[in-house]
């Protein structure tokens, strides 16, 4: 089989590449990845896989069944891209002011396709099924896309034993594989507070209940959550992204509004982390005759992987990098969609490296500058195809034992 892998990895490495370079050159947003899907349809159509559409909109489900009858796996790969203006000079940088593929999903989803090919030409080989799921609106926190295609019914009829997905990593070379064990990334909480006192004239300050000093204490107080009333050993953060107030120099504003971020792995930090928020913001809030009316948005779960499947994608990464360029580094704490799946289902995630020759230059995810190392594709191709049949084939043998 492995021979015949080199033999398709072979045929499809240069389409990989233009796949992705189409779907940078053409990026779009969440919810709006019309083009993107019908794109993702005509290459199912044109490797002869079925698919089923209209999961969360845009989504897409391709089924690859095999000959031979055996359990279900599923890879995934997210489609949509972000309100970023690139800034690569690039002959296929984005055609659309303000949207770039700055996550790699381009990636993503030209590895899905052409790993899709491969599963197709070897389906007589394959016991079992593969599910290509290509999910809309990533990158939609606190909502995405993941929950609204199990919502609309995506695995009703080919439920997953297990589930993939890897993430292009900028951090960690091309020819490397990162996998964890357990946390992979995590939970993402977002929270806006607007505060609200009295406002006047900066020379009469007791005339007011000033909001902006109210804020100003706020934003010190909530960092000792996480240094004061959490386990050190626990890693957490809440960082405040935005701060509006006011618009004359002489004037103490009525209002602020704060908006941010809570991130950890652990579910009952996370719960923690909340309950303090909503005790500190409202106490102090109160202590400078303010009232404080709270958004605190659930977001994404941690993505943690499940230690057997993390295993079975750790040996087919050995396989196709090398068992030295596989690594356990440190979790991150980004958030990211697939955790959704992984709470209802056991699999894994995993990052493939990508950064590019000269690491100096290297711009992080979600940066107008962000590039990736394109001879990652065929690899990541590869071990997209190499999960899936080593999966099966651990699901099968449990299955015939039973």
């Amino acid at each position: 089989m492995a021979q015949d892998l080199n033999k398709y990895i072979d045929q499809i490495q240069d389409e990989v590449v233009s796949i992705r370079r189409y779907l940078h050159q053409h990026p779009e947003l969440s919810n709006q990845e019309r083009a993107t899907s019908a794109y993702i349809q005509h290459k199912l159509t044109e490797y002869g896989i079925n698919f089923e559409t209209g999961y969360a909109a845009n989504g897409v489900l391709g089924i690859i069944i095999g000959h031979k009858p055996g359990k279900t796996v599923a890879l995934r790969a997210d489609i949509d891209a972000l309100p970023i203006q690139e800034l690569n000079e690039l002959d296929f940088a984005s055609d659309y002011p303000n949207v770039m593929h700055a996550c790699g999903h381009d990636a993503h989803t030209a590895m899905l396709l052409a790993a899709g090919y491969i599963l197709q030409q070897m389906q007589e080989e394959i016991q079992g099924t593969v599910l290509l799921l290509f999910q809309p609106a990533e990158e939609d926190a606190p909502i995405g896309g993941a929950g609204l295609m199990m919502e609309d019914g995506v695995f009703d009829v080919y439920k997953p034993d297990a589930i993939f997905a890897q993430h292009v990593w900028p951090y960690i070379p091309a020819g490397t594989v990162g996998v964890h064990d357990n946390e992979v990334m995590g939970s993402s909480d977002r929270f806006k507070v607007t505060l609200t006192g009295r406002g006047g004239h900066a020379s009469m300050p007791h005339q007011t209940s000033d909001a902006v000093v109210a804020a100003g204490h706020l934003i010190t107080a909530l960092q000792t959550i996480v240094s004061r009333n959490l386990d050190p050993m626990e890693a957490s953060v809440v960082t405040i992204g935005v701060i509006q107030a006011g618009s004359v120099a002489n004037i103490i504003p009525k209002e602020v509004t704060l908006e941010g971020s809570i991130r950890t792995y652990n579910p009952e930090i996370r719960e923690r982390l909340k309950e303090r928020f909503f005790q500190l913001t409202n106490q102090i809030a109160g202590a400078f005759e303010a009232t404080a009316a709270i958004d605190y948005m659930d977001g994404y779960p941690a993505t943690i992987n499940t230690p057997k499947w993390a295993r079975v994608a750790r040996k087919a990464a050995q396989k196709v990098v090398g068992t030295d360029a596989v690594s356990a580094y440190k979790p991150s704490l980004a958030g990211e969609d697939f955790g959704r799946f992984l709470q209802k289902y056991p699999g894994a995630f995993v990052w493939l490296g990508t950064q590019i020759d000269d690491k100096e230059q290297q711009a992080p995810l979600h940066d107008g500058n962000f590039k990736l190392n394109e001879r990652a594709l065929p690899d990541g191709t590869r071990l997209l195809v190499q999960i899936a049949i080593d999966a099966l084939e651990e699901l099968n043998r449990e299955w015939e034992h039973e």
